[in-house]
């Protein structure tokens, strides 16, 4: 039984391999009817629409089903039931459950009690791997992997994207710009692993100052709901704004990357600029979660 928790649960050739694999899938050489007759169990505890559809999505491409309990309120832990119980119950329903949570390490948890195996579709400020293997997948499309420099800009703090994608980009020999508002630095746990291994992390106030080197530049949104109150999100918020002038100095082959969903930090100007790539990104995500439920359930 194989789970996906974790990013750190694949090394380079295992990234490199599904990667292909969704290459594969995207070009339409698959089989259509490889999990005919497999059950997913979506188990989704936070708002979500690109995750949640694009596994259902890519399930159904594959010629299975998904099942999903609708919300915390339609189901049992309304009634005090535990996460464990729950994960219990439903892996005898289903041949793979796909678990988001807002509490981090709730995958893990899952995973110890499941009988079938678990993907973490996001812990919190934890982990996203299959955000993550979307996102390689999509730098990989423009450009080769080893060796870019990529900035991260925004919520670092709890972003769970931005750590899971740092994570792997450590296993590339990329060069990380970081870029956030004071307080939403990389976690210092996460800054001294990378440097462990041997990534070089470069901190800036602002994006003016890296623009030009960047290959990748990669947004994220400050996120309300990971903070502990509203004032403290509201000194933060809108505190940086990709524009078209923004990128005036840029490498050509530059791409802007953004998990979504955006709030502010992105001027809708730049969605048909030939540096935007995070509805492709979005799109991304259906033959590359193919290859990972085909990974966990085949």
């Amino acid at each position: 039984m194989h789970h996906i928790i974790s990013i750190g649960d694949f090394d380079r050739n295992e990234i490199d391999r599904l990667l292909d694999h969704a290459r594969q899938i995207d070009a339409k050489k698959y089989d259509k009817n490889a999990l005919y007759g497999k059950i997913l169990a979506v188990l989704f505890f936070e708002p979500s629409t690109r995750t949640r559809m694009s596994f259902e999505s890519a399930i159904a491409r594959l010629g299975g089903t998904s099942v999903s309990v609708g919300s915390v309120e339609a189901c049992s832990m309304a009634k005090g039931e535990t996460l464990a119980d729950t994960v219990r119950v439903v892996s005898g329903y289903a041949d793979a459950i796909v678990i988001r949570h807002p509490r981090e390490g709730a995958a893990r948890l899952a995973a110890e009690f499941a009988t079938v195996p678990v993907i973490n579709a996001g812990d919190g400020a934890g982990q996203h791997p299959s955000q993550t293997l979307l996102d390689l997948y999509t730098i990989s499309q423009s450009m080769p992997i080893d060796g870019i420099d990529i900035a991260l800009v925004g919520d670092l703090r709890y972003g769970r994207t931005a750590h899971s994608l740092a994570s792997a980009l450590s296993l590339y020999n990329a060069r990380l710009h970081a870029i956030s508002p004071p307080g939403l630095e990389l976690p210092s746990a996460l800054s001294a692993d990378l440097k462990d291994k041997g990534m070089e992390i470069v901190e800036h106030d602002t994006i003016d100052d890296v623009i030009s080197a960047l290959d990748v530049l990669y947004v994220t949104r400050i996120q309300r709901e990971r903070f502990p109150d509203s004032a403290s999100y509201f000194n933060v918020t809108s505190s940086y704004r990709i524009t078209p002038e923004l990128l005036a100095d840029a490498k050509k082959n530059l791409i802007v990357l953004h998990p979504l969903p955006r709030v502010d930090e992105i001027d809708p100007r730049l969605d048909e600029s030939p540096h935007a790539r995070y509805f492709e990104q979005s799109k991304n995500g259906v033959p590359v979660r193919m290859a990972m439920l085909m990974k966990v359930m085949q």
